[in-house]
């Protein structure tokens, strides 16, 4: 899944403080050099390579070379470059992480605006800002979204929720009771809950946020306090348990949600748009796709994939800047986002992508990301709050007092926000 990063080293970053560096690396001469996560993954890396070629045959002035890096590494070797002064000129990174890599001195602010496709036309979520500048730029997102089967629906005389009416609370854990005492299935719902990591804000802070709460005041970013462990945080907590103790939902799913839901042991799956082809191929004209539910302040899922940005250090920040706008071309918004199976971050993109265009099984994944998509806090702490609320979200799915692990959670954040000297503002 695109959209998750490997958090725990990126935390190193925010131990770092405020403030650029000094030094210049990136460039000799005209030659810049690019990083990216992608050697394991050969589709979307082929697109890279792509652009670059492709940047390179077109003018003589500059040249980009490619480095890549295996994603479970990639953090850590941006790390210790940026340390030694020795970043690339440009560099891809995890959305949620822009804030903290801007506040850190490692990106640069971009300037866009010569780049064939505006910034305005994207999807909010694939364009990383920090207090005011933009840092980042992705060509695709992804979208969270329930699974089930419309002959299961009717089975059990579920409604099949829309976009425009998706189900409530109450709709939806009486579906789960439905389907629980049918029997039929093992898991009436499956979340996901082994896959560890980033998959935890990501997936189940929308349900939050849907609740009412969130993982930080947003208004100034100083504070987790009342929106981490307030009344409607607290009815999150305990509803989120209620999910395994009603035994609606494992505690720990298997090592294959998806397979698990394709071969008819789970008849609702919580998961992403990445797995919608996988499902069509399995079930046909038989698979729901579902909007999230709305838990009272409207439905929610996570916003922000991989972006490509600019290092403070980089020398020939020309050079970057022209191969970053030469490569914001719709073609290559199409090619991503049909070698990886994502949303393309513009609807004109999109409408070029088979399954995604206006009336495709797809597109109801970009009306979700347009319509319901909520990125992770704009806050340099964020490496630190996902790690937090990770392991509270784990805790209270194994029975931790749910008003206790939240109180606990609230003190951690904000003694980290507190001590570390954070640039606030979004």
């Amino acid at each position: 899944m695109s959209s998750i990063a490997a958090l725990a080293a990126a935390m190193l970053v925010a131990g770092c403080g405020g403030g650029g560096s000094t030094g210049s690396s990136g460039a000799d001469g005209n030659t810049l050099t690019l990083w990216t996560h992608n050697a394991g993954n050969a589709a979307e890396y082929g697109i890279v390579k792509r652009i670059v070629k492709d940047f390179n045959a077109g003018q003589s002035k500059y040249k980009v070379r490619i480095q890549a890096f295996p994603q479970g590494s990639y953090n850590d070797s941006v790390v210790a470059a940026a340390s030694a002064k020795k970043l690339p000129c440009v560099l891809d990174v995890d959305g949620p992480n822009v804030p903290n890599w801007a506040w850190g001195g490692y990106l640069a602010p971009l300037d866009l605006s010569k780049g064939h496709v505006a910034v305005k036309d994207q999807l909010p979520s694939t364009v990383g800002t920090y207090q005011g500048k933009t840092y980042a730029s992705g060509f695709y997102d992804v979208a969270l979204t329930l699974y089930s089967r419309k002959s299961v629906l009717k089975k059990y005389g579920i409604r099949v929720p829309t976009l425009d009416k998706p189900w409530t609370k109450a709709e939806f854990m009486a579906a789960l009771a439905k389907i629980k005492a049918g029997g039929r299935f093992t898991n009436a719902l499956d979340l996901g809950t082994g896959d560890p990591g980033e998959w935890w804000p990501y997936a189940y802070s929308p349900m939050l946020q849907s609740f009412g709460g969130d993982l930080i005041d947003r208004s100034a970013y100083k504070s987790a306090k009342g929106a981490l462990n307030g009344d409607k945080a607290v009815e999150w907590g305990k509803w989120f348990r209620s999910l395994v103790t009603k035994g609606y939902a494992p505690q720990k799913s298997g090592k294959s949600p998806g397979d698990d839901f394709r071969n008819g042991k789970t008849a609702i799956q919580w998961d992403g748009s990445w797995s919608g082809q996988a499902n069509v191929d399995k079930f046909g004209s038989d698979l729901a796709i579902l909007p999230p539910v709305d838990f009272g302040g409207g439905p929610k899922i996570g916003g922000a994939s991989w972006q490509w940005g600019m290092s403070s250090t980089c020398s020939n920040k020309e050079g970057a800047q022209a191969y970053l706008n030469f490569s914001r071309q719709t073609k290559y918004f199409v090619d991503f986002a049909r070698a990886t199976g994502t949303i393309a971050a513009t609807t004109a993109a999109a409408q070029q992508v088979k399954g995604y265009e206006t009336g495709g099984q797809f597109n109801v994944f970009l009306k979700e990301a347009q319509k319901f998509a909520v990125v992770r806090p704009v806050t340099p702490a964020y490496p630190y709050i996902s790690t937090v609320f990770s392991k509270t979200a784990m805790d209270i799915l194994a029975g931790a007092d749910v008003k206790g692990a939240l109180d606990q959670a609230v003190s951690q954040i904000d003694n980290n926000l507190s001590t570390s000297h954070y640039s606030t503002g979004s």
